[in-house]
This record gives structure tokens, sequence and C-alpha cells, in this order.
């Protein structure tokens, strides 16, 4: 993590949660995103991530030369994994080989209303459909103070 961003998560963290309350898991899954950010860059296999509609998102991962079933999907917690494994093709012989067949692993923090609605393949387009099922909150809610005795 970069001498900024420590500093900022060190300071304007500590400053709101003077004024927060119940979001600890929040900012730390922001820290967690941020440091991993900062300490790797992973670039393979590409994705997309779109809002298709206001509480619904697609990933779209590139994923050819997989097929279905070499892919895992996992939910752990809020974390989405998605993994394969790297193909074995030490019998081949290639006179060229431009094509990498490694494996990967991709992680995506899904905050706790996000709910994985379905996922397909087509294509060599690996596409998980999500949706985020926030509930229409009244605007203002009255809060009754109660009087009690002394004790």
């Amino acid at each position: 993590m970069t001498n900024l961003m420590k500093d900022f998560f060190n300071t304007e963290f500590g400053k709101m949660q003077s004024f927060t309350v119940g979001f600890n898991d929040t900012m730390e899954l922001m820290r967690e995103a941020a440091t991993a950010a900062a300490t790797k860059a992973i670039t393979y296999p590409p994705y997309n991530i779109k809002q298709v509609k206001e509480n619904k998102y697609v990933i779209e991962m590139a994923v050819a030369g997989f097929a279905k079933s070499d892919i895992e999907m996992t939910l752990e917690g809020n974390k989405l994994v998605i993994k394969a494994a790297a193909k074995d093709d030490d019998e081949e012989e290639y006179l060229f080989k431009g094509i990498a067949n490694r494996g990967f692993e991709r992680t995506f923090t899904l905050a706790d209303k996000v709910e994985i609605q379905d996922a397909e393949m087509m294509n060599g387009m690996l596409r998980i459909w999500l949706e985020n099922m926030v509930k229409v909150q009244d605007a203002i809610k009255k809060i009754t103070i109660k009087e009690t005795a002394e004790k």
C-alpha cells in the first residue's frame, strides 16, 4: 500500500469512525480492496462489470479456452471466487506457443445485499448476473422517546 493510501486510511477513516455506527465491516472491506489494488495488479482474465438496470449488474469475464466444467465458482462469505486450473498440455509438441493456458483465481467482494441471480457461459464469455436487493425505506421515520423513572 502506498504511503498516500496509508495516510488516508489512518486519518480520514479515523475521522469517519467518530460519527458512524455499524460501518466497521464496510470500512474494513474498503481497506482490503485498496490494499489489494495497491499490492497486486491482476490482469488475467480480463473482465467487465456493467450496470444493466438500476439494481442489476453483470460481471463479464473472458475465459476463452476453458470449458464450463473447468471453472469453479464459489461464494465464500461476501467474496465471489472464480477459479480455473491450468490446462496440462505437456504431451503436446508446439512449433510456436503464443496462447497461454494458465489457470486463474479472481475474487470479487459483494455488498451484503447483493445476490447472485444466475451464471452462464457462451462463446468464451462467463457472465454472472447480480442484483442488489435494496429495500425502499421510508424517507423519514419518527422515533418516540420514552420517559422512564430514575433508578
